[in-house]
This record gives C-alpha cells, sequence and structure tokens, in this order.
C-alpha cells in the first residue's frame, strides 16, 4: 500500500499480506490479522485514491474517504476484523498505510528502536510531535531496563536516546533519579511500564488523525449528534436509553408531567410542604393540621399513605430527607425538630433549644449530623444522639428560613436579612452573598450545587449561578405570590426545567434554559404551597396546596383507571381523565 513515507518498491509491496507483514516485524511465521490489515493483499491498496475530494450526504461536507476509513476503524474496534478487512478490500480505502501498521504491530512487540525507526517514516509533518512520540516509546523502553534491572541499559537509553530529543526537560531530570536511587521505589518501576495497547493509545492521540484515524472516533460523532438533537429538544424530559440512532430525537410537550393523576386527601388542614426523597421511592408532606404523612411510591407510579406521623405541637413547615432516605427531619414552626425512623414510622429522637423556637432543618451529606435555624437568628448542629456541636451567631437566618449544605459539606447556605442569601464557606471562613433588590422568600438548590432558585416578593424567581463568580442567570416570571411562602424547585431530565407554586390556585413549570413558560396546571382549589419533582422519575411532579390536598402529576398519554372504593377509603382520590 502507497503509504506516506513508504520506501519500499512497489512491486515488492505488492505481495505482501498482513500475515507477511507481522513476521516482517517480530520474524516469527505467524500469520494472524492485524486490525487495519486484510489478509487478502490489502497492502497494495493506496492509503488515498484518486477521488478524495468525493463527497457522500446530502449536504456535500462528509468526505468519502474519512467516512469509510472511520466505519472501518469502528469494525475493528467492534471485533469485526473480518468485515473491517473486507470494507477496506471492496472500497479500495485503507485504514492506515503499510508504514503505520507496521509501526502499531512493533509497538505492540515492544519493539521500541524498530519503532521509533518507523515512526519517522509514517509521513508526520510536524518534527515536536515525532519527538514527543519517541519520548513516549524510549520512556516504555527506559522503564522496562529498569524494571528487569539493567542500569547500565537504562542509562544508555536516557543518555544517547532520550536526552537528544531536548524536550521535557523536567521529565528528562525525574527520569534519571530514578537511576540514582531506584531503591527508593521499589516496585513501583514495574508499575510505570505501561501496557501495550495504553502506550498505543497515547501514541495514536499524539499523531495526526490523518495519519492514525482516533480511537472510538464514530462512536464519538454519532453520541455527538445525539447530544446535540437533545440538548436542541426544548421539551427534552425523556431518559436517554430512550433515544435511538434510527430517528432524529423530539420531545413533544406531552413529556412534561401536567395531568393530574391523583389527588392525596388525608391531610385536615393546608399542606404546606412536600418532598420527595432522594430515591424517588417516598413522598413526605407536612401541613398546618401539625402533622407529617410519609407516602410511598410503587413501581407503577402509584402513591400510598405508609406514615402518619404526629408529635409536633405547632405545624409543621419543612421536612428534610436524610442522605440514605431511611430517615426523616421535621420541623414545627418555631417549635422543635424531630427525626423519624422511616421504615417503622418511630420517633427517633427530638431536638429543642431552651427558650428558642427553630425554623429549618437539614442533613449534612455523611448522614451523621442534622442543623437547624433558630428563630434568634443563629444556625446550629448537632449529633445524632442530640449533642450540640457547634452554632453560628449572628445575623445569619431569619423567622422563616431555609437552609441548604452543599454535597461536599463545606459551604452552608441560608437566607441572611431580608435581600441576601449567605454561602458561608465552613473551613475558609470565607462569606459570600447573593444580594438582589427584593425580600427573599425562599430558595433551593440545584442537585450539583451549581446554581441556586430564589422565590422573591415581587413575585419573580431568579437562577443564580454560585459556582465561582456570583451571576445571575435567567428569571421566571407569571406565577402569583402577595401573601405567603411559595416554593420552587428543579425537575425534569438533567434538571432542565423550572416548577413552581402559586396563589392563584396553579402549577407553573417554565423551561430553565430560556426561562420561557411552558404550563401552569389548573386542578386545585387553593394557593399551592410547594412542588417537587421525582428525582429518579422525570415524569412525576407533587404539589401541595391550601385546599387540603396534595395532587401527584403525570404525563398526558397515561392510561390511569379508577381504584374505586378502595382508592377513596384511603384518602386517596384516582382521576381517569377528569381532575
Amino acid at each position: 500500500m502507497g503509504g506516506v513515507g513508504d520506501e519500499e518498491p512497489a512491486t515488492k509491496r505488492m505481495k505482501l499480506s498482513s500475515g507477511e507483514l507481522r513476521s516482517l516485524s517480530n520474524g516469527t511465521s505467524s500469520v494472524e490479522p492485524v486490525a487495519g490489515c486484510s489478509s487478502r493483499g490489502l497492502m497494495a491498496r493506496p492509503l488515498q485514491s484518486a477521488g478524495d475530494d468525493e463527497v457522500v450526504g446530502s449536504k456535500g461536507v462528509i468526505k468519502r474517504v474519512e467516512f469509510v476509513r472511520i466505519i472501518a476503524k469502528a469494525l475493528y474496534s467492534l471485533g469485526y476484523k473480518k468485515s473491517g478487512a473486507h470494507l477496506e478490500e471492496e472500497s479500495g480505502i485503507s485504514l492506515h498505510s503499510s508504514s503505520v501498521n507496521l509501526f502499531m504491530q512493533q509497538v505492540r512487540d515492544g519493539n521500541w528502536n524498530e519503532s521509533v525507526t518507523t515512526l519517522r517514516k509514517i509521513g508526520v509533518p510536524d518534527e515536536s510531535i515525532v519527538k514527543s512520540a519517541s519520548f513516549l516509546i524510549l520512556e516504555q523502553k527506559f522503564f522496562e531496563h529498569l524494571a528487569g534491572e539493567k542500569l547500565m541499559d537504562a542509562l544508555k537509553t536516557l543518555r544517547t536516546e532520550i536526552a537528544p530529543l531536548c524536550i521535557n526537560g523536567s521529565r528528562v531530570h525525574e527520569l534519571s533519579s530514578y537511576l540514582v536511587a531506584p531503591s527508593l521505589f521499589g516496585q513501583s518501576n514495574v508499575s510505570m511500564v505501561k501496557a501495550k495497547p495504553k502506550l498505543l493509545e497515547e501514541l495514536q492521540e499524539l499523531l495526526p488523525p490523518t495519519i492514525m484515524v482516533p480511537e472510538s472516533r464514530l462512536e464519538h460523532l454519532v453520541e455527538q449528534a445525539l447530544v446535540l438533537q437533545r440538548d436542541a429538544c426544548f421539551f427534552h424530559n425523556s431518559l436517554n436509553e430512550e433515544m435511538s440512532l434510527y430517528t432524529d430525537h423530539f420531545c413533544g410537550r406531552d413529556q412534561i408531567p401536567s395531568r393530574t393523576l391523583q389527588i392525596l386527601q388525608e391531610h385536615t388542614d393546608e399542606v404546606w410542604f412536600v418532598q420527595f426523597s432522594h430515591n424517588g421511592r417516598y413522598l413526605a408532606s407536612s401541613s398546618n393540621d401539625k402533622s407529617t404523612i410519609i407516602w410511598e411510591v410503587d413501581v407503577n407510579g402509584r402513591v400510598s399513605l405508609k406514615h402518619r406521623l404526629c408529635g409536633h405541637q405547632k405545624p409543621v413547615s419543612s421536612v428534610s430527607w436524610s442522605p440514605d432516605d431511611h430517615q426523616l427531619l421535621t420541623c414545627g414552626v418555631e417549635e422543635a425538630v424531630r427525626r423519624w425512623d422511616v421504615s417503622s414510622g418511630e420517633c427517633l429522637l427530638v431536638y429543642e433549644k431552651p427558650g428558642l423556637g427553630l425554623v429549618s432543618c437539614g442533613w449534612f451529606p455523611d448522614g451523621k449530623l442534622i442543623f437547624s435555624g433558630v428563630n434568634d437568628k443563629s444556625i446550629c448542629m448537632w449529633e445524632l444522639d442530640g449533642k450540640e456541636m457547634e452554632c453560628w451567631k449572628g445575623q445569619r437566618t431569619l423567622r422563616i428560613s431555609d437552609l441548604e449544605i452543599t454535597s461536599d459539606g463545606k459551604q452552608v447556605i441560608s437566607i441572611s436579612g431580608e435581600t441576601a442569601i449567605l454561602l458561608l464557606d465552613r473551613e475558609a471562613k470565607v462569606e459570600r452573598l447573593i444580594e438582589e433588590d427584593q425580600t427573599i422568600t425562599s430558595f433551593s438548590m440545584s442537585k450539583d450545587n451549581r446554581f441556586l432558585l430564589v422565590n422573591l416578593l415581587n413575585q419573580e424567581i431568579h437562577l443564580w449561578n454560585i459556582q465561582g463568580e456570583i451571576k445571575l442567570v435567567t428569571k421566571y416570571k407569571g406565577h402569583k405570590r402577595t401573601r405567603f411562602v411559595i416554593r420552587s424547585c428543579f425537575g425534569g431530565t438533567e434538571q432542565a426545567f423550572i416548577a413552581s407554586g402559586s396563589e392563584d390556585s396553579q402549577v407553573y413549570i417554565w423551561h430553565r434554559g430560556t426561562g420561557e413558560l411552558i404550563e401552569a396546571l389548573p386542578g386545585h382549589s387553593g394557593a399551592v404551597n410547594c412542588v417537587s419533582w421525582n428525582p429518579v422519575n422525570p415524569h412525576m411532579l407533587a404539589s401541595a396546596s391550601d385546599d387540603r390536598t396534595i395532587r401527584i402529576w403525570g404525563l398526558n398519554n397515561l392510561n390511569v383507571k379508577s381504584k374505586g372504593k378502595d382508592a377513596h377509603s384511603n384518602g386517596i382520590h384516582y382521576c381517569n381523565g377528569k381532575t
């Protein structure tokens, strides 16, 4: 094959099969086919033909030669060696030149001197790349000598082959230190000898793609196309497994949960807070009736009552799931925090501050500590057994306050004053502020800890980027808020949507990136105080209302059948086309 830099006569090249090529490289008589080398005389084919400029596809942007080569590369990578060789032969387009094939085989066989020589014949135009690739190969040779305790051979390789390349001086010094004190490294020297496929992969990343087609190039292009389609899909709310190569990806509005599937009616007063567990298997709701209910979500998405938790002397304002979802915290309004066992419904411990009331609750990421906002504007932290560990005094929280802590446990986030949110780095003792022009009523943090969703008195919701430099990203408008604390949440696939309650009895859903309002869902007969999107099921949303109910929202195309008397007797109403 007339590859670049191939100096063999054309008549001789015509006779070389892939098996003979292997024989040339290592002196054996094996005729095992090599990826990119057909055993049917493919070495006679030139790397590129006279039709190099020929294109395929309706847009005229795909070069036929490149297209065939990456398909052949994919076939070999998938283990379809015969198919890859047949494609090379039938198309007349070889994956690699004979020199490149020889070079790859020499690397696989560990023939380092020969591979460095062949490297200079494969037509790499940039001398710096040739030197870098040679450095990688000779470094491998150096470590093999060192691992075999051939110190003089290793020294010779370093002095006469690696150092004269005059690149990567710091690495050369590091290699020389291994010679000076090899005993300091012991068996670690052996681990520095790379596996041949790994070395070949690193060399492939260095060399131009026209010479060696990058590994998994076709897979990368196809994956990139799918991701671009997904990102361009305005209503995308389906799992990635549902995407197909057979059709262009598209999600319609019907992928947004907008139909009431169930109405949960067990609370006897206004429902103020609702939150799904991290694993999506449970839902907790708290109410002005001084109770909390743990609901269980079955495999079909049906929600049923698991435990009613009683014990608070005041309305329950918020709940918080432990990281493993085995326990639940509940907070009474300016009262106490209670910790419950989810499996049994038993109250495990009550956390109190004598003479003071607690206004919020949350867990540290390791599940071994809890924290709470106190109505004296401090934040306190307890061990699970009730021992108070730490308390941050000062202007930290409001009478009604949300608290969050990042997944690494380093940053505590709380409302600080009426128009600011404090981001406190516990370790560095550094404070940052998000400053708004309006009174802040609530906030929530995204799953990746990068964004904060802030609800304001002026009926706007602001999305802030809190990673690095704090900046306002998007504003969401349309919902109503005049008197009450209304809570919003992130949700959907990759949290691509924003949902919020509203005092006009509707649930509002916006596209997170554009801020465009997608849905305003009617159904409740009182203010919607809080919403929660199932973190595991992007098609499931819950809303809590002053009408004493919780609505479970799902897709319009689901065929939900009424459960009749049994459902109503459990305080659960199943909807069949009507709300």
